[in-house]
């Protein structure tokens, strides 16, 4: 089978190896670690944007992984799906993906055994090729865990997902001599007259809403641990591309013994550009880094 190939290399991070390095080490170091981490990290919640909007968050989970569990043998990525809305999640179940920084192999033996163990996993590789929430992971992965397999899941807003996340963690386990940790791929609140979702005006109260009130809800959710709840909360006020992902990274975290998770930063990209380049504008995308 075909190696995936990157299809936003060169748009939402770099598409040659010496600068895609260089920026994640950019990426590392702009977001030093402040809070106490678990003494075990077992799932992370991740920013899916363009890395010069989210990847410092994104760098602070795997930093995070990498502090506490020190080597990774697995990746499960739990990607949101901005256009497969299927009535299961799509495992890219064979083979390997390509992106600047080389090959990254699929755990192919744990990919069978999740979709054997869940009804709400079905093998799927093709929706995967136009889908870049979990693309942007890999690079990052590659980098700090340079042995690490994966196992790209894309995960629709659906009730299935919470059983999913259950399923994969009883699979997880059972396995003894592998360590496996689950990320789950989602930005936050989309605010502003191009996204259609403008409820407080356009404007800094606006976009201060959608960070301190809207996303916050999402974000207590997550940190609470309650991942039927997050899939409610999402629909009901689009705080979440991703609650799906974010609902199944949860519950296999809650499965996996986890009772509340730690967040490590929360911004949006206004807040990116104001401090970067000076400039703000009435409309926003949030993005938080937890960790459990």
């Amino acid at each position: 089978m075909a190696a995936r190939k990157a299809i936003v290399a060169g748009q939402f991070y770099p598409d040659n190896e010496k600068e895609c390095r260089a920026e994640i080490v950019g990426c590392l170091a702009n977001r030093p670690m402040k809070e106490k981490l678990p003494e075990n990290i077992v799932a992370g919640i991740v920013p899916h944007a363009g890395w010069v909007f989210s990847g410092d968050l994104a760098a602070m989970v795997f930093s995070a992984i990498e502090k506490v569990n020190k080597t990774v043998d697995t990746f499960i990525i739990f990607g949101a799906a901005h256009s497969h809305f299927g009535t299961s999640a799509a495992v890219y179940d064979k083979g390997s993906w390509n992106t600047p920084l080389g090959e990254i192999k699929i755990d192919e033996e744990l990919a069978a055994e999740i979709m054997e163990k869940s009804k709400g996993a079905k093998a799927n590789c093709d929706v995967h090729r136009a889908e870049h929430s979990i693309e942007v992971q890999v690079p990052f992965i590659q980098y700090i865990f340079p042995k690490a397999k994966i196992i790209p899941i894309m995960m629709p807003p659906s009730d299935y997902s919470v059983q999913l996340g259950i399923d994969t963690a009883e699979c997880i386990k059972k396995i003894r001599d592998k360590k496996i940790v689950c990320i789950g791929s989602t930005d936050l609140t989309h605010y502003g007259p191009r996204y259609g979702f403008d409820p407080e005006g356009n404007g800094p109260w606006g976009i201060n809403w959608a960070k301190n009130v809207n996303d916050k809800a999402f974000i207590n959710l997550a940190i609470e641990m309650h991942p039927e709840r997050i899939l409610i909360e999402s629909m009901e006020n689009q705080n979440a591309c991703g609650p799906g992902a974010a609902a199944a990274t949860v519950s296999a975290a809650k499965t996996l013994g986890k009772t509340r998770g730690t967040l490590l930063a929360h911004t949006h990209s206004n807040d990116v550009m104001e401090r970067r380049y000076g400039q703000t504008g009435s409309e926003s995308v949030g993005y938080a880094a937890i960790v459990y």
